[in-house]
């Protein structure tokens, strides 16, 4: 099989780019004097050509030349400089403009120039830094190091600020197991943002499914490889945010950066020629394209091999299975699972996308971790008085009717968490009921309309001490639960402190204070019993990834559950014990007892 991507020999560099029905292909290079194009040779599928020297460090990019008909899913226009969707490396970040989707308008002076890369000495393939049963920590990059006061000034909002000590250290008082970080690749503003005067903070909108992002990650794969090694040093596993089931390009209105003038069947297209939109994004990846998944899983193993990544959680995972229906059984699937690498990674699911049939919680591989939304939800509604204990007890104890039984040799597949980085964080989700998306410019009509939330009497920030005393119990019982619960947990980074976005639940375009982590004002007595809380937990975290059969169920009274007590309507006391330790929930007092066996000197 050919290779795509750069290949540097001995005496040579070899470029090699798919686009089936081009009718011509340039390389361009870029240098002080300007561009110098080169016609590539076709073959089959692909067009390669050698250049004598090592071009390391040469900036470079593509033109395809063909017809102009996107109603017959055709985009070529040779006056669009096209970024190899094989890059590893960009001279610049994304910048979106109109240009990039006007048919003939020149676009290199605004396009990003991929930089060709010497291939790193591989990482010694080792077991991934990851345990079942132990603490995710979901981290945004740029937010979460932009404002720390221990970190230098010219590291703030790096992938390189993650090995700074001072934040290693917080990681390692929380006992996190693995980092998650959020989208780290190159991506583009969506078209409606710069008008607003506002920028894609999260990353959910790639382009270059290899390339860091030269803001993010401007020490490239080096920066990457380097934190990691230094997470490993203390144990801390580290997590890719992928983002496969779109791209940047977006819809019909959206530009000719990539994928889009090369090879524009790597998106999903109805019979009748249209886009298929099932992320709400535009566009859809064609995983029924052996091409497709051939990019994504080129690009995974780029992370493991270059980088020592341990897995990847997939955003809007049910693409991945698409031709265009959910399959659980799709050829990405076998071929993960067969793949000498990637077998070996961990691998997490969203499981869910907006398109027919697209919610999948529980239908992923068995060896899959799952974001699980219904644990989110019957938590949240439980503490606020709306669900019953018998759901509660399936959620805690690793949601069976979703996830199925498993035996003592397995873990469960549930990643149990209360917020993430999409809706309300942990501390607003106990002190406001409706959204405030107004900064966002989408008349506050953006983000999730039901969060089932409460705010204890007040909307928003308060100084009432019964409210915040309220509020702060609402805090440690949601958090009691999490950490009590069975399978993986995940904690948003800022949670375990009280961070909050003034009420805004989808902040994906702030990049200022509402979404950057304000560690000067973190509550620290907060961040102090969510560290108790992971102490225990992180013990022996093989208690808390799996059910275990010494599990007992009891009342009020400390007797076994029968199914009048489950069933009373007004029960809001739950007791159990399993490993060793022994948990009270009681809605009533709002609180969550954890209580150890004394031998194990933990109370």
């Amino acid at each position: 099989m050919t290779r795509l991507g750069i290949s540097i020999g001995v005496g040579q560099t070899r470029f090699v780019v798919r686009s089936p029905l081009a009718e011509k292909v340039w390389l361009c290079l870029f240098s002080e004097t300007g561009e110098e194009r080169h016609a590539m040779t076709r073959d089959g599928p692909n067009w390669f050509l050698e250049l004598s020297g090592d071009r390391t460090g040469t900036r470079y990019g593509y033109r395809a030349k063909g017809a102009w008909a996107p109603e017959r899913g055709l985009w070529f226009d040779e006056t669009k400089l096209l970024v190899d969707p094989y890059a590893t490396e960009l001279d610049s970040r994304f910048v979106q403009n109109p240009r990039l989707g006007h048919f003939g308008v020149d676009t290199a002076d605004i396009v990003p120039k991929a930089v060709v890369s010497a291939t790193a000495n591989p990482v010694a393939l080792q077991p991934p830094h990851f345990t079942p049963g132990g603490l995710i920590y979901e981290v945004n990059v740029r937010a979460y190091t932009w404002l720390h006061p221990e970190v230098p000034t010219p590291l703030r909002g790096t992938v390189a600020a993650l090995a700074h000590p001072a934040v290693v250290a917080h990681l390692r008082k929380l006992r996190v197991t693995a980092v998650e970080l959020m989208p780290v690749v190159a991506w583009i503003d969506e078209r409606h943002l710069p008008p607003l005067g506002l920028v894609n903070a999260w990353g959910y909108n790639p382009i270059a499914m290899m390339a860091l992002d030269p803001g993010l990650c401007p020490g490239g794969i080096a920066e990457l490889r380097e934190t990691v090694a230094t997470l490993h040093a203390s144990g801390i596993g580290v997590l890719l945010d992928l983002v496969f089931n779109h791209t940047g390009e977006s819809d019909v209105e959206g530009g000719v950066v990539s994928l889009r003038g090369l090879d524009n069947a790597a998106y999903s297209h109805a019979p009748d020629g249209r886009l298929i939109n099932d992320t709400g994004c535009g566009n859809t990846i064609d995983f029924a394209n052996p091409a497709a998944r051939a990019l994504a899983l080129d690009a995974m193993r780029h992370f493991v091999v270059s980088c020592g990544i341990d897995g990847f959680r997939f955003d809007l995972a049910p693409v991945l299975a698409r031709g265009p229906g959910f399959d659980p059984q799709a050829p990405i699937f076998g071929e993960i699972a067969a793949d000498a690498i990637l077998s070996t990674r961990v691998m997490i699911a969203e499981p869910w996308d907006i398109g027919p049939g697209g919610y999948q919680l529980g239908n992923f591989p068995n060896r899959w971790f799952e974001w699980n939304d219904r644990f989110r939800d019957d938590l949240r509604q439980f503490w606020r008085g709306h669900q019953s204990i018998g759901i509660l007890a399936t959620r805690l104890a690793g949601s069976s009717d979703v996830f199925g039984t498993t035996d003592d040799e397995a873990w469960c597949r549930s990643i149990n968490f209360i917020a993430s980085h999409d809706g309300f964080t942990l501390a607003d989700t106990v002190s406001y009921e409706q959204r405030h998306n107004w900064a966002n410019g989408e008349q506050n009509r953006d983000g999730h309309g039901e969060n089932f939330s409460w705010n204890n009497g007040t909307e928003g920030q308060t100084d009432n001490p019964t409210i915040t005393a309220a509020r702060r119990a609402d805090l440690k019982a949601l958090l009691g639960s999490l950490f009590a619960s069975t399978g993986t947990i995940m904690l948003t980074a800022g949670d375990e402190f009280g961070r909050t976005q003034q009420g805004n639940n989808n902040a994906y375009c702030q990049d200022n204070a509402i979404g950057w982590v304000d560690w000067t004002n973190r509550d620290r007595e907060l961040e102090d019993h969510v560290a108790e809380l992971a102490a225990m937990r992180a013990s022996d975290p093989a208690k808390f990834a799996r059910l275990h059969s010494d599990l007992r169920w009891l009342n009020a009274q400390g007797a076994e559950m029968t199914v009048p007590d489950w069933e009373a309507p007004d029960a809001s006391r739950l007791s159990w014990q399993t490993g060793g330790r022994y948990f009270t929930i009681d809605r009533g007092r709002r609180s969550v007892e954890i209580v150890a066996a004394l031998e194990e000197g933990w109370k």
